[in-house]
């Protein structure tokens, strides 16, 4: 760049400081060109007075240098700088009238030592803006590819890579614990965000994320990249351990032995890279239960209970089993949960055992108490499968009659004592609910009963508009997970928690409440999912109402 000073030097030499300087810098020679203009045109107005609209043209093939001073053509000059009347103006071009715009020719520009300092910084400032541009716009379009490397430096734990044509950081957070990197050294990391900044742009760079492993796969398994492997999720604890699922679009061919290669060399070459990450490889499973006993090997289970509604699973394994499936400091259980989507509890086959007769007990007290019955009768009902005293006031006759030692009057009997309660339980509520000062509208609402009309007047949900400002995690409530992966995620309860509602259920419940209220329609609520099985019924009652003919 020094010989930018010489901007005074001939045409020949000015042309080839632009040619260097672009391919040095890897930019446009238009931009280098354009920059000595804005370089000449500040000197120029510096010697000429800053008032002047002073324009510079570099000839791109021949070198040649033109400065001129513009002037606009008006009937009446406020300012003799920049404007010239209409008579003078036609001394110089016969043709000129009030809009034109009259170039004055000036003489080269001969530089002194601080006009050509400036003209220096000029264009350094203008092609170091370019080379940023050029870099943003090269690495913007590829986030999510792995990059190669230089260890450049590395400052408060971040490292600073050398990627040729520009630099990228890996911070603290995003690297493999207890890696040790030094100057010089060759690494590959995974851009994860492009960001254009006043520094210039920053490049972002990870290898603790999974998505660096899964592109690592890619890179090292051919079927992964040809799309006949699929990924479908990664869990890892960077430096420690990883868990990867994958699945197969040919049957033919083992997802797990094509990732594992022969004799594990495919694996390996991924785990070398990840500073000796443990990697276990899974099959990718469509029913929930097996993908999740799968994803919690090596621990050997003996039994799932789902529970969709608050995506939990309940996984018992046996004594032996137990911290080989948590793993130490929760770590395998942990990992299983990120692959899978699923909040995992794990019970010994004890614990389970305890549980169920702590259940079996509490279930028989609940029908003790509320059908006044004595505890044979009360356990005979739980064995066979009650576990609410609304299952046995609504369920068929015949189902309780045909319990071994009942007959159809100790049924009918059981059944009406269930009624009569729910009936008083349910009048208790009413009343309670219309203490609370919850308007009677509310229970209009689709799938809200008086036990959840309580629970909203306990919480300070009164009237329809009450319900209709809520979101969802307001209802069903919300879990708050840490970016620290030892920190145990937090559970925010929500209004109706302890009553069996989804997710879904909860959105329905406030849709309802927004159109009951006025805020919108059920036309606009059906959205144009409805429109459109409208349109394909109006259709196919036309075809159905237009004459056959013949062909």
């Amino acid at each position: 760049m020094a010989g930018i000073a010489g901007i005074s030097a001939n045409r020949l030499e000015l042309l080839q400081i632009a040619d260097a300087v672009a391919r040095e810098k890897t930019i446009d020679r238009k931009i280098v060109i354009q920059a000595m203009e804005d370089a000449i045109q500040k000197a120029a107005k510096s010697r000429y007075g800053a008032e002047n609209d002073i324009r510079c043209e570099i000839d791109p093939k021949t070198g040649e240098t033109r400065l001129s001073r513009v002037l606009a053509v008006v009937d009446d000059v406020e300012n003799e700088s920049t404007q010239i009347t209409v008579d003078d103006a036609k001394r110089r071009n016969p043709d000129a009238k009030v809009g034109d715009l009259i170039a004055e020719s000036l003489p080269p520009l001969d530089f002194g030592r601080v006009a050509a300092q400036n003209a220096k910084q000029v264009i350094v400032q203008k092609v170091r803006e370019a080379e940023r541009d050029r870099q943003f716009g090269e690495y913007k379009d590829r986030v999510g590819e792995i990059v190669n490397g230089t260890v450049k430096r590395a400052e408060y734990g971040n490292v600073i890579v050398d990627l040729g044509r520009a630099e990228g950081i890996i911070r603290r957070d995003e690297m493999i614990p207890r890696e040790n990197v030094r100057y010089g050294d060759r690494i590959r990391a995974y851009i994860y965000d492009v960001r254009r900044e006043q520094r210039g742009p920053q490049i972002f760079l990870s290898r603790g994320r999974p998505e660096f492993m899964s592109k690592l796969f890619a890179q090292e398994v051919p079927e992964i990249y040809d799309g006949v492997v699929e990924i479908k999720s990664v869990a890892r604890d960077p430096g420690s351990r990883a868990k990867i699922a994958v699945i197969s679009r040919d049957s033919s061919i083992d997802p797990v032995g094509a990732c594992v290669g022969m004799r594990g060399a495919r694996v390996q070459a991924v785990v070398n890279e990840l500073q000796g990450e443990k990697v276990d490889i899974i099959q990718w499973n469509p029913d929930a239960a097996s993908f999740i006993v799968n994803a919690l090997a090596p621990a050997e289970v003996t039994k799932v209970v789902l529970d969709e509604d608050s995506n939990r699973i309940e996984v018992v394994v046996p004594e032996s089993q137990l911290s080989l499936a948590i793993g130490r400091r929760g770590q395998n259980v942990r990992l299983a949960s990120q692959l899978t989507g699923w909040d995992i509890d794990i019970l010994t086959e004890q614990e389970e055992s305890e549980r169920r007769q702590k259940e079996f007990a509490e279930r028989s007290q609940v029908f003790m108490d509320t059908l006044d019955v004595d505890e044979v009768i009360a356990q005979l009902l739980v064995t066979e499968g009650f576990a609410s005293v609304e299952e046995v006031a609504y369920v068929e006759l015949s189902e309780i009659a045909h319990i071994e030692g009942f007959d159809e009057s100790t049924a009918e009997e059981i059944q009406t004592r269930a009624r009569e309660y729910l009936e008083k339980q349910e009048a208790e509520r009413d009343a309670r609910r219309r203490e609370l000062g919850v308007a009677d509208e509310l229970a209009g609402v689709e799938g809200v009963n008086t036990a959840m009309l309580v629970a909203f007047g306990e919480n300070g949900l009164k009237t329809l508009e009450d319900l209709a400002d809520c979101a969802t995690d307001d209802l069903v409530g919300w879990t708050e997970r840490s970016k620290d992966k030892d920190v145990e995620p937090v559970r925010h309860k929500g209004v109706l928690d302890g009553f069996e509602v989804s997710r879904k259920d909860a959105e329905d419940m406030i849709m309802s409440a927004r159109v009951l209220a006025g805020w919108i329609t059920a036309e606009e609520l059906a959205g144009p999912e409805a429109e459109a099985e409208d349109g394909a019924e109006d259709g196919a009652e036309d075809a159905a109402a237009e004459p056959a003919t013949d062909a």
